[in-house]
């Protein structure tokens, strides 16, 4: 009997038993075809399975469910799930397009409808029962209702796929994530859900607000479980809800306005945040400047979306953007119901009046709201046009206003004398939000393709009302319960008892609201009163 000499691989894959016992074996050929055609070093050993394919597919499952080194940055992550957004929902939208004859702006005022659309809503307005939260209501047939609990569940399973989507784009473990991200989706409905109940809703407290409250309380209270610590991703959720909303800031529409409404928005907003922080810093001593720098982002720019972008320019904690985030969300409140019957009781132009709320309240809702009740009460539409246009042309900063407080910070704040010297350039480049190039490529991409022609027009229209506006805000609302559960307000009890914060954003805003008035009555009442004449 010939002894069979064994391969070091093949001794490694055998269990030594069976090597053992097949030392003395003798093979047929074809153990010897079976062997080479399976890729296996050596012959086959009788009793011993080798699953080869069945290894190769359970790496695969591991490589993808668990954690690895090979990831990618979060703000490239954001910014390929982002585009990937985007993308699908326009090449749907056109494969769907109506014909020509029915596809018109006359019969599509908000543009063609998106198939995607139906895969995604919130709840809705509700008085004495949350379950008419799943149905909508015909306005003109109040008997008709339409079931949309089914898109809630689908707009949650959105979120829960951009988590995955994410996880797996970072290098990190799928099988942590998920149940915690469910978990966050089910918050995220139910921050929804109190924004939707009709006396909140009618005072415009938007689901921001409840989102930040829900996360605060439970993290701030009971504390946050172990099992949900791997999918707090806000920071991710946000600024993927950022790059999709750069689909919403069409250039051509933030020129509609003009020179009146860029002087109104660029002028103002950076006098007021410059202002505002060195005040913070350099009279009132916050401690902080990088609360002192997100309180005047925040306020002087538009709000939310400002915070986090200036935020991870300047590194601030998650506690910072927390209280930053909820003051602008109680004074938008306030501004919102106090402002336009204000303008009315002093008899201001209401297109100047417009333009004042525009520039003043954060929230871009609140501003299109608040410049509807001005309207409705000259029956004009065009306060609130030029409000929602004034906004829009703030929001087109959010990049500059990151670019220059990366630089600003690196040059002036964080540089380390003692440390590794580095160019300016690199170090602001270090600091930069990434995903706001994501923001800025999807704001040209779009408004490339809303001016090349009517149809396409219909199509970003179609695509921003049915789908990804709403995706936005299942984003956002997500990310902002993360950054409620994050927040520890133990850290900020200091600064918060003396009550600083609060007096800054006070000051800074009532700068902000006299320098708007008087640009929007310089520009709009007086310069350039022709451009919105009608």
């Amino acid at each position: 009997m010939r002894r069979i000499r064994y391969s070091a691989g093949s001794m490694r894959r055998a269990s030594a038993g069976s090597i053992a016992a097949a030392s003395s074996s003798v093979h047929p050929p074809a153990d010897r075809r079976y062997t080479a055609a399976t890729g296996t070093i050596g012959y086959r050993v009788p009793g011993v399975r080798h699953h080869q394919p069945f290894r190769r597919i359970l790496q695969m499952t591991k490589d993808v469910l668990l954690p690895h080194r090979h990831g990618l940055h979060e703000d490239s992550a954001a910014i390929i799930i982002g585009v990937i957004i985007v993308a699908l929902s326009l090449v749907i939208g056109w494969n769907a397009r109506p014909t020509a004859d029915a596809g018109s702006r006359e019969k599509h005022p908000k543009g063609w409808r998106n198939p995607l659309s139906a895969t995604i809503d919130k709840p809705q307005s509700w008085s004495d029962s949350p379950a008419r939260s799943l149905v909508v209501v015909d306005k003109k047939d109040p008997a008709k209702v339409t079931p949309v609990s089914r898109a809630i569940l689908l707009g949650m399973a959105w979120v829960v796929g951009v988590s995955a989507v994410g996880t797996l784009l970072r290098g990190r473990s799928l099988l942590a994530v998920l149940p915690g991200a469910c978990a966050l989706a089910l918050l995220g409905g139910l921050a929804y859900l109190m924004a939707a109940q009709k006396v909140i809703n009618h005072y415009n407290l938007e689901y921001p607000l409840w989102a930040l409250l829900v996360g605060l309380v439970i993290g701030n209270t009971v504390g946050v479980p172990k099992w949900l610590e791997p999918s707090l991703q806000g920071e991710f959720l946000i600024k993927t809800g950022l790059v999709v909303f750069g689909a919403e800031v069409l250039f051509s529409r933030l020129l509609e306005l003009g020179l009146p409404g860029l002087l109104t928005s660029w002028v103002v907003t950076p006098i007021v945040l410059v202002t505002t922080y060195l005040f913070g810093v350099y009279w009132m001593k916050i401690p902080s400047k990088s609360l002192c720098m997100v309180i005047a982002a925040d306020m002087s720019v538009c709000g939310v979306s400002a915070a986090i972008a200036t935020g991870a320019a300047c590194k601030a904690k998650k506690e910072e953007l927390s209280l930053a985030i909820g003051l602008s969300l109680l004074f938008t409140v306030a501004m919102m119901v106090v402002m336009p019957p204000f303008i009315q009781w002093t008899g201001m132009d209401p297109i100047v009046g417009g333009a004042w709320i525009g520039g003043t309240i954060d929230a871009t809702g609140a501003v299109v709201a608040a410049g509807e009740m001005l309207g409705r009460s000259i029956d004009d539409k065009r306060p609130a046009e030029v409000a929602a246009t004034v906004k829009m042309i703030q929001n087109s900063m959010i990049g500059i206003i990151a670019f220059a407080v990366a630089v600003y910070w690196a040059g002036w704040v964080d540089r380390d004398a003692a440390g590794p010297k580095s160019s300016l350039a690199a170090e602001a480049w270090r600091r930069f939000p990434k995903f706001i190039l994501g923001f800025i490529g999807t704001s040209i991409a779009c408004s490339v393709l809303f001016t090349s022609s009517p149809e396409l027009s219909l199509l970003i229209d179609g695509a921003i009302s049915g789908f990804t506006s709403r995706l936005r805000g299942w984003l956002f609302c997500v990310g902002f319960v993360c950054m409620g559960l994050q927040t520890n307000f133990r850290e900020l009890a200091p600064t918060l008892a003396s009550g600083r914060p609060l007096v800054l954003y006070c000051l800074g805003q009532a700068l902000n609201l006299a320098l708007s008035l008087a640009m929007a009555s310089l520009t709009f009442g007086w310069l350039f009163r022709k451009v919105v004449e009608p």
